[in-house]
């Protein structure tokens, strides 16, 4: 059966049974699963009974350079866990230095930011100044707006006698 103009790579084919084949046993598929769970469940079995009669002799025996060696890894050490009504409560956990600076940064933000509400800070005097003068021409603007249309009414008045 033609695959067209590209062929597909031969690790990328996958076969799927079809429910027949399934239900038939007659599938393609190999069936290793099940016979590596037996074998495993026939070693532990065996192994029960082989433990019994040398369970004296493998606390002297080692594999490879256990015998001669023993470290402790601290790699290979599992941390010991906690139950809850062990742990202590009254511990405090020590912060890392990303976390101190972080808790620091947000402290020292949240101080600046009540300052510049109060206008103590330096950019906070120059912005209030800066609004004081724009509220001063603001008025002197609105000043001259009210002289000039009060002068334009009083033409209008003029020219209606």
């Amino acid at each position: 059966m033609g695959r067209g103009k590209f062929k597909g790579k031969p690790t990328g084919r996958r076969q799927f049974s079809t429910p027949e084949e399934m239900i038939a046993g007659t599938s393609s598929r190999p069936r290793t699963f099940k016979k590596e769970e037996a074998e495993a469940e026939f070693e532990e079995e065996r192994s029960d009974d082989e433990s019994e009669e040398s369970s004296e002799e493998e606390s002297d025996r080692k594999k490879g350079t256990q015998g001669v060696i023993e470290i402790d890894n601290p790699n290979m050490a599992r941390p010991k866990t906690l139950k809850a009504k062990d742990a202590d409560m009254d511990k405090t956990t020590e912060l890392s230095r990303r976390e101190r600076e972080e808790i620091e940064k947000q402290r020292a933000h949240e101080r600046y930011m009540k300052l510049q509400e109060q206008g103590k800070t330096e950019q906070a005097k120059k912005d209030l100044e800066r609004l004081a003068l724009i509220r001063q021409q603001r008025a002197e603007a609105a000043k001259k707006r009210e002289e000039e249309k009060a002068a334009k009414d009083q033409k209008k008045a003029e020219a209606r006698k």
